[in-house]
């Protein structure tokens, strides 16, 4: 535990069970449900869940007619509320309110020793092995007053809950879900960030996969925190079968499930993150308008503190951690690299490429795009102008790994030293021969104009390859190696880049062409701007920038999640908690901040590239920011954490 209140960076923490169900024994049931609900609360949970029907089972079958049931079910649900704090309790249960005897497939939801709210099953399903509706009716055009205890409440589904200004939630029951308008539409569209489905969906072969994908799909097109608990194996297995699947997703991200069959009572516990939700609704221009005149919020007390947090932060969110969804990834990251410059090419009328080649991943990656662009318009090696121009901070390391680079790709190199030009230009502006920022950009202009004017003579297109992480940072000369006609790397990070080379090597390198590309993938990044020592790299990028790991992981999260500052901070913690320290991450966090914020202007100037992910800095797709932001005030308050 930690003095830090999670609820502050948008975390809800929600439980949901798969009871150990008696069936038509609502009292014994309600036991059972307050031994959960009490474990639950300990552990922190703003909100738990039970399945559809749990607190009679699903499989009463006609039971559900019976006076002694519905007395004995009304009985147990008011005892159940009474016995609730302020945290959630939301569970299954038959009920009849009113004048009316129809029957409601209800999800009674509870707080602070009542019921507060009443929403009845609309989609009653009754083909293939459910017959629900033989007793129960939709409640699609029901909006009652219900009374329990003489405490009063909506009966209907136009109704979210607000749980103090930390979530608001919408509830669904099981076949809800399944129907083409599913009720969490619009529930999502009226502010839920939160849906939670009551269900009993039985065990079929196949059927698994189909309801998790149909969960993942609902939170990602509502882009909500989307938490199912179904009914457990103690339901009636008489002609079906019942797993106790419980599951949550977030923004189509699996949060966790668990497994089926395996107990008579499980429990899963996940915290959503809200602020995510709230940020991929807002910047979606298509996200509904809300339908206001009809829904209404219910407002309950907020929850005690979030001290500690069972959310998995992925230390490496671009790079997938199973080895066959990296290969398919890569595959696919390839491919649209290779289709954008084919295109791009095509499109100018060039005959040629044009390359720079410094012994590093990023030219590297781009040189297998281009061998493999020219393989697929049917073109020679010739066509590909590779370049490589030792100066002064070049080290005999990467020109070796450039010259076998070639060598093994049977790839023309042109050996250009530039140092006297350098040398050259920097008397031209007299400049006073001192290692300086301008000694370092000369080298990187002096490069880019060779290609350029390369590309001139020989009909070709200059490709560039510095990748996303380098232009988040601006680690790059502008209209130097920040230039080119079409960089084939600007949507790729660095952590990701190291990943293409590596799985390039392993699927399609012969051994020598492999041999070559591990050696470049062991080499630390470095611009090689000054001299090395001795044999050494002078400059290495890390441990200028800090970790490239720990700068995509900011990038990731603030690009694609909107995380504050203090958010950022907290979940690097929890994601380098073994490795890195917290004075260690606040640091590269202010490198990440002061770069990000004062290097916006080489973005705004970006050359075309495409873009390969859901996270591009081109002004062209997702990232447009005014070049005169002055971080001090963000780098203040990264100082204060």
């Amino acid at each position: 535990m930690s003095d830090f209140d999670y609820r502050n960076i948008g975390f809800v923490r929600v439980g949901a069970v798969a009871p150990a169900t008696q069936l038509a024994d609502p009292l014994t049931n309600a036991e059972s449900h307050l031994e959960h609900y009490r474990e639950l609360v300990d552990a922190e949970c703003a909100i738990v869940l039970f399945p559809e029907l749990s607190l009679t089972g699903y499989s009463c079958e006609d039971l559900f007619y019976t006076n002694d049931l519905r007395t004995r079910t009304i009985e147990a649900i008011c005892y159940l509320a009474s016995q609730t704090n302020e945290v959630v309790l939301v569970f299954g249960a038959p009920a009849t309110f009113g004048s009316s005897k129809q029957i409601l497939n209800c999800a009674i939801v509870c707080a602070e020793g009542e019921v507060v709210g009443v929403v009845p099953k609309i989609a009653i399903p009754n083909h293939g092995e459910f017959y629900e509706r033989r007793w129960f009716t939709s409640g699609e055009d029901i909006e009652w007053f219900g009374q329990l205890d003489g405490e009063e409440f909506i009966v209907g589904s136009n109704q979210t809950f607000s749980v103090g200004r930390h979530v608001k939630f919408g509830v669904e029951i099981c076949e809800d879900l399944w129907v083409p308008n599913p009720p969490s539409n619009k529930l999502a569209a009226n502010g839920a960030e939160l849906i939670l489905n009551l269900s009993a969906s039985n065990e079929l072969v196949t059927k698994t996969s189909y309801r998790r994908d149909l969960v993942r799909v609902q939170s990602a097109k509502c882009a909500c925190a989307y938490v199912m608990a179904s009914a457990g194996p103690l339901e009636s297995s008489k002609d079906t079968v019942y797993g106790g699947h419980l599951l949550a997703f977030e923004n189509g991200d699996l949060l966790d499930e668990t497994t089926r069959y395996s107990e008579l009572s499980k429990q899963l516990i996940v915290d959503c993150d809200v602020h995510r939700v709230a940020f991929e609704r807002a910047r979606s221009s298509t996200f509904p308008p809300p339908e206001l005149d009809e829904m209404m919020d219910v407002p309950l007390r907020p929850t005690g503190p979030l001290t500690d947090t069972v959310r998995k932060v992925d230390p490496t969110p671009f790079v997938p951690h199973d080895d066959n969804q990296l290969n398919t990834r890569s595959s696919e990251i390839f491919d649209i690299q290779v289709l954008g410059l084919s295109r791009r090419m095509q499109a100018a009328g060039k005959t040629n490429l044009v390359l720079g080649l410094s012994g590093g991943v990023d030219s590297t990656l781009a040189f297998l795009v281009c061998l493999e662009v020219l393989r697929g318009l049917q073109q020679t090696n010739a066509a590909l102008i590779a370049v490589t121009m030792p100066s002064f901070g070049t080290s005999n390391h990467t020109l070796t790994s450039v010259r076998e680079l070639a060598a093994a790709t049977k790839t023309e190199l042109k050996e250009l030293d530039i140092k006297d030009a350098v040398e050259a230009h920097l008397q031209l502006i007299e400049h006073d021969g001192s290692r300086d920022i301008t000694f370092e950009n000369a080298q990187a202009r002096e490069r880019t104009k060779v290609l350029f004017n390369l590309a001139n003579m020989h009909d070709g297109l200059v490709v560039g390859s510095g990748n996303m992480s380098e232009l988040a940072l601006g680690w790059c000369t502008f209209n130097g190696d920040h230039m080119s006609s079409y960089n084939v790397n600007v949507g790729i990070p660095k952590t990701l880049v190291r990943c293409l080379v590596n799985w390039y090597s392993e699927s399609f390198a012969k051994s020598k062409l492999r041999s070559v590309l591990v050696r470049i993938l062991n080499t630390p990044s470095s611009p090689e701007l000054l001299e090395p020592k001795g044999e050494e790299i002078s400059q290495e990028t890390e441990k200028i920038l800090g970790p490239y790991e720990v700068q995509d992981f900011f990038l990731y999260y603030y690009m694609r999640t909107g995380a504050s500052m203090r958010k950022l901070y907290e979940l690097a913690k929890l994601a380098f908690a073994d490795k890195y320290s917290p004075l260690d991450l606040k640091m590269y966090l202010t490198i990440f901040v002061d770069r990000f914020f004062s290097s916006q202007f080489k973005r705004t100037t970006l050359p075309p590239g495409p873009k390969v992910g859901t996270i591009s800095l081109s002004p062209r797709t997702d990232w447009r920011m005014p070049d005169e932001i002055d971080p001090k005030h963000i780098i203040e308050e990264v100082s204060l954490l």
